[in-house]
């Protein structure tokens, strides 16, 4: 008799991953609070509640503005572990889900916004940003250390296939409120299910087993040689200054996209939406079938081929601002190709960073390169939030020529990345340790805030013990 599909592993699909079976729980209904608290749902609601061009690009960017805390969060594990610190981070961050959902039901009580409903939400998405930070600086680390070496590949697989799942889910559930309901019943109800995802993410954490406390690299150490691995001459320090160059033009399209839509040509939230499924089909398709052939052809032609897609994405969207080119489909080709673009590079940015890096570095030099581009990144959106700012409250809109320009700068650093992307020296075939982040990687737009992590490697001390158990 065929075996049933399972999403999850069972006794029966796969009995070797089913202790582990909570952490792929956590993934799956984690997933369904970030789609909503720092995605599009939030850009959206954000516009709705009469947010200008700056109040969503600083909302956007505090995920990445806050890697700086991750580095400093990191130094805690040695005292209080792994689970402990993950917990903390996940249970505290989860009560400011419920800003949103408060001023959704506000604002139907009333029957209007008030102009302080969107500094509530600003600073809600920044607690939230801010408890995360410190919970993620256990995240990948401690299921490295929990997981058996011939495990990994496959709960990380098992990993990225719920959380897409998931993501899916959670875009298209948002796009079918959006179409059916009245905008803040719809928000409500999204961020009901936020509430949900992240209250059922964290008892399924708790079921988790911790791992021995680690050892991490001091911060006086940190602050000693960064200077040093940005700015003295290495293969490093030329390639994460392209990389950098790649976060800042890329990292304000996803936010000012969605709310460019919205303020100007008046599109729904549910079409937005259906846009933001696009882009992750984008995401998807790069994940599974790029990392497939990057082996073989080596990390340097997809970074080139991410440069390209953001220059067809940017030229699109020069031509679209010009006279609606394309329309609907146009914008949905746009949307995918992005997600393709982001997708490849990361993909291909964690293939080719170990080969600039030396063994004894790595831990420290991953970490660097993670926050650098992660922060500079995301300080793009808030310096063009404050150019691309027009009117306040209901005269709120966005400056549609500097928005074009933006595009403009766009295409032409994308050029410009590829002239210097091109010259880099790759030796295919070169072997190199793989860098993990898990599921993050459909999250290309914030994958890099999961390299950040300061906690030094060391051989699996129990796996003989972890399998004993495991067998029992």
């Amino acid at each position: 008799m065929p075996s049933r599909f399972s999403l999850f592993p069972t006794a029966r699909s796969d009995p070797e991953l089913l202790p582990f079976r909570p952490g792929l729980t956590f993934a799956f209904f984690n997933a369904l609070a970030w789609q909503i608290g720092i995605g599009t749902p939030m850009v959206l609601f954000a516009e709705q509640l009469g947010a200008t061009a700056l109040q969503v690009g600083l909302a956007y960017s505090f995920v990445f503005l806050l890697t700086p805390l991750q580095i400093i969060s990191t130094a805690l594990l040695p005292r209080y572990g792994f689970k402990a610190l993950m917990l903390g981070g996940w249970r505290t961050r989860s009560f400011f889900l419920g800003v949103p959902a408060v001023l959704a039901v506000l604002v139907m009580l009333r029957g209007r916004e008030q102009p302080w409903m969107v500094d509530a939400l600003v600073a809600s998405v920044f607690f939230f940003c801010l408890f995360r930070s410190i919970g993620a600086a256990s995240g990948i680390s401690w299921f490295y250390a929990i997981l058996p070496e011939r495990l990994r590949g496959r709960y990380f697989a098992t990993d990225q296939f719920v959380s897409a799942v998931a993501g899916i889910g959670t875009l298209l559930a948002s796009a079918i409120l959006f179409a059916l309901l009245p905008v803040y019943p719809a928000l409500l109800a999204q961020y009901g299910v936020a509430l949900i995802g992240s209250t059922i993410s964290y008892y399924a954490l708790k079921q988790m087993p911790d791992a021995e406390r680690p050892t991490s690299i001091r911060l006086g150490t940190v602050l000693r040689d960064t200077p040093r691995h940005l700015f003295a001459r290495s293969a490093f320090r030329r390639y994460v200054w392209l990389a950098v160059g790649c976060a800042i033009l890329s990292t304000p399209i996803p936010p000012f996209a969605a709310y460019y839509l919205k303020v100007v040509p008046k599109f729904a939230s549910g079409q937005i939406m259906f846009f933001e499924v696009c882009r992750y089909s984008g995401v998807m398709v790069a994940a599974w079938v790029i990392k497939r052939r990057i082996d073989a052809t080596g990390a340097r032609p997809f970074l080139l081929l991410a440069m390209g897609l953001y220059a067809l994405v940017g030229t699109y969207w020069w031509c679209y601002l010009q006279n609606g080119f394309g329309g609907m489909g146009g914008i949905m080709t746009a949307y995918f190709l992005l997600g393709l673009a982001a997708a490849t590079w990361t993909v291909a940015n964690l293939n080719y960073l170990p080969k600039t890096i030396t063994p004894q570095d790595r831990t420290l030099v991953v970490s660097i390169h993670g926050a650098v581009t992660s922060f500079i990144g995301g300080l793009s959106p808030v310096i063009w939030g404050v150019f691309l700012k027009t009117g306040e409250g209901p005269t709120r809109g966005i400056d549609v020529p500097v928005f074009q320009w933006f595009f403009v700068s766009v295409v032409v650093g994308a050029l410009c990345l590829s002239s210097l992307l091109g010259r880099l020296h790759e030796e295919k075939g070169q072997p190199v340790d793989p860098i993990l982040i898990g599921n993050a990687i459909l999250r290309p737009f914030r994958a890099m805030t999961y390299l950040v992590n300061l906690v030094e490697p060391r051989p699996l001390r129990k796996d003989r013990a972890v399998d004993e158990n495991i067998e029992s």
